[in-house]
């Protein structure tokens, strides 16, 4: 059976939930985020669910998905070039976009300094305590520093007794509960503010894939659950509940519900889209307002607009880029090395 979960390729109850977790962001930054924003403008008469329910959401599937790019390289650098591949094509491109529409715009308040900017390209500029170019760009500064921590992992301790390091990795965040002075960067590149839910993702890929099982994880879990429950709110703590039964239920197979095409599909395009839609948004919404259409015009606006966006960068960008990069990787990893060269150390 996990042979068989293992070689069936994407899980599509794993992409629906992107999806749904695409939408949530996109309806909660149009209906409550741009009112903080530009309260001048009129806005949708409603506002959706605070917190950052909707990240820990992404950051959970993060740890499930992980493994589907650790289970399948060989050396760091194979590591590196597959993250690139995923995820550095489409933000250049839609960063570059969002800037330029905002620059059109003339909406300066959605706007950064030049070194910002420069920053930005680099796609590190979360570290350095810099202003992304979109606000829904912080996320990436998490989830780039959480792939360093698995690639550590997985180059120094290996994988196959994870769940050891889970659990020092968590007494980690609890030090840091004890310690608020820990210096910063500590702090992001050890993602201690989120690693229970990356880990409560982490736990459920290992059963999914029949390599553990619930009794097995169920310490490890309850950790997870008792980090969050005694640094964080209720709040959140409720929202870790909920995301470890959410996988629960699609490690039983509860969840194929889910696999409505237009779900789906939005989780296809999901990363893109995410990129895309915030502050593209928002100029939509602005200029929407300021030409006299009302509020759900401007917010249909700005969902289509977005929706158009994310699926042509995925299309045009996303897809190609990343196919183009890898294929170009793996055939230098497979080309016969020079007479007299020297063996990779990789």
């Amino acid at each position: 059976m996990a042979g068989s979960r293992l070689s069936s390729g994407r899980l599509t109850e794993l992409d629906a939930l992107r999806g749904l977790g695409a939408l949530c962001v996109l309806v909660f930054h149009y209906s409550t985020r741009f009112h903080e924003l530009f309260p001048q403008a009129a806005h949708v008469p409603f506002s959706f669910l605070g917190g950052n329910y909707r990240v820990l959401l992404f950051f959970t599937i993060s740890g499930f998905a992980i493994f589907f790019t650790l289970d399948r390289i060989a050396t760091v650098g194979d590591f590196i070039v597959n993250r690139l591949a995923r995820l550095y094509p489409a933000y250049l491109v839609a960063m570059l976009l969002t800037l330029s529409i905002e620059y059109l715009a003339r909406v300066s308040q959605l706007l950064i300094g030049p070194g910002a900017i420069l920053a930005n390209v680099t796609m590190l500029q979360g570290f350095a305590f810099l202003p992304e170019v979109d606000g829904a760009y912080w996320t990436l500064t998490v989830e780039i520093a959480f792939y360093f921590c698995m690639v550590a992992i997985w180059k120094w301790t290996g994988l196959k007794r994870l769940e050891p390091v889970l659990a020092a990795w968590l007494a980690l965040r609890w030090l840091y509960a004890l310690w608020p002075g820990m210096p910063e960067r500590i702090v992001m590149l050890t993602v201690l503010r989120y690693v229970p839910f990356f880990i409560i993702g982490m736990l459920a890929y290992r059963i999914w894939s029949g390599q553990r099982n619930w009794r097995q994880q169920a310490p490890y879990a309850a950790l997870a659950l008792l980090s969050i429950a005694t640094v964080d709110s209720w709040d959140i703590t409720l929202a870790g509940i909920i995301l470890l039964a959410l996988l629960g239920a699609l490690i039983a197979g509860r969840l194929r519900f889910l696999r409505l095409g237009p779900l789906v599909w939005m989780g296809g395009i999901s990363y893109s889209f995410y990129l895309i839609h915030q502050h593209v948004g928002f100029v939509v919404m602005l200029k929407m307002a300021e030409a006299g259409y009302g509020p759900w015009a401007g917010f249909a606006a700005a969902f289509l607009t977005a929706l158009s966006l994310g699926t042509l960068i995925n299309r045009a960008v996303e897809r190609p880029a990343g196919d183009a990069i890898l294929g170009w990787w793996r055939r230098r990893s497979s080309a016969p090395a020079p007479a007299g060269a020297a063996p990779s150390q990789t």
